[in-house]
């Protein structure tokens, strides 16, 4: 029996890339409250050399949460290169993250409120396979959004959303792709495993198809030092029965305008390491034994990244995060290594963060 010995505390962020950080921030703060600036900066991305080309790319990249409770989004600019859109449609199915899985309290109000202001939505809420409500709008730059309700809030902020809950992901075989969603990440808790034709996927591209679809979640809730922000989430499967289908970045490059990875706060590099190789899925890209066992500098944040791909190459990014601003203009920063990784931060602390948020409008520094 193969020993973990690392912590998972949650999603952290769905990496977004995008074409115009400050439209695209913009509109991620005015539709989804994602208005807390954890980090921002102007870099080159030069470890990530398996997914861009072979070639150091430069990129603005901001790192921004909704406080109510959730994932964050990591919004991603390419600047040495034009960023490229798909040359064809994305459809369920195809291989990669198709929708990112956003919580709200309320799915019908989310639905109203949306419809109401402007935010393209695309269906009525409809019952997912367990008897659940959820729906799916449109970012105004083509990324899907499925809208799901959630019970774990963190904050009161009084806003229709909260973060990140999860993905939808196209698989070739979910029995090969369980291996890091149920294995290494810990979504090992089968909710639905259906095939057929669904009714609630039917107004996104590509959803009157044939699939087997199958919703994980974690038997053990997961925990960690920020988890009382992150909270829980899960993982959708999507494999299409009916055609082949390509893969979402086919001839393009990690940065590019989609869903580029999905990241999980962790805790136990080492041994995660140790486990991904014997799994099966070993480190692509490795920042602590690039830097031989120093910090990674994020700007105003510090940490270890790694990088696997599942079978089909979609990106799971792990950041083990030693240093975070809590208030920076007070030069308030927490070292995590410092602490027990089982144990929450105490929620005051958490809710310092609130002190980074930006108002609309003035949310890029650039």
């Amino acid at each position: 029996m193969k020993i973990k010995g690392y912590t998972v505390s949650g999603i952290q962020q769905m990496g977004v890339g995008v074409y115009d950080l400050t439209q695209a921030w913009e509109w991620y703060i005015r539709a989804f409250g994602m208005d807390c600036r954890i980090f921002e900066e102007e870099a080159e991305a030069r470890l990530m050399l398996p997914y861009t080309g072979g070639e150091t790319r430069s990129r603005h990249a901001v790192l921004a949460m909704n406080l109510q409770s959730g994932g964050g989004f990591e919004v991603w600019q390419h600047k040495g290169k034009e960023p490229e859109y798909s040359h064809r449609e994305i459809r369920l199915g195809d291989l990669g993250i198709f929708a990112c899985k956003m919580k709200v309290k309320d799915v019908e109000g989310a639905w109203q409120y949306w419809t109401n202001n402007g935010v393209e939505v695309l269906g009525r809420p409809a019952d997912d396979p367990s008897g659940k409500k959820s729906f799916f709008v449109k970012d105004p730059f083509g990324n899907i959004f499925h809208i799901v309700g959630a019970t774990d809030w963190f904050m009161n902020l009084r806003k229709i959303s909260g973060g990140s809950y999860g993905a939808i992901i196209g698989v070739t075989d979910i029995e090969g792709a369980m291996k890091v969603y149920s294995d290494i990440l810990g979504y090992d808790r089968v909710v639905y495993d259906l095939s057929g034709t669904f009714d609630d996927l039917s107004p996104i591209p590509g959803g009157t198809g044939i699939f087997r679809r199958v919703l994980l979640a974690p038997t053990r809730p997961f925990h960690g030092g920020f988890n009382p922000l992150f909270g829980q989430s899960v993982i959708e499967l999507v494999q299409s029965t009916d055609r082949t289908a390509p893969r979402i970045f086919e001839g393009r490059i990690w940065g590019d305008p989609g869903f580029i990875h999905l990241c999980y706060d962790i805790m136990g590099m080492d041994n995660l390491r140790r486990y991904c190789r014997e799994t099966g899925f070993p480190f692509t890209v490795d920042s602590q034994q690039s830097r031989e066992g120093d910090s990674f500098d994020m700007g105003e944040a510090a940490g270890h990244f790694a990088y696997i791909a599942d079978p089909d190459g979609t990106l799971i990014e792990f950041v083990e995060t030693h240093k975070v601003p809590i208030i920076k203009k007070l030069g308030w920063y927490i070292d995590l290594r410092k602490r027990n990784p089982h144990k929450p931060l105490p929620s005051w602390m958490i809710k310092a963060l609130r002190f980074s948020r930006v108002k609309p409008g003035s949310g890029s520094r650039q």
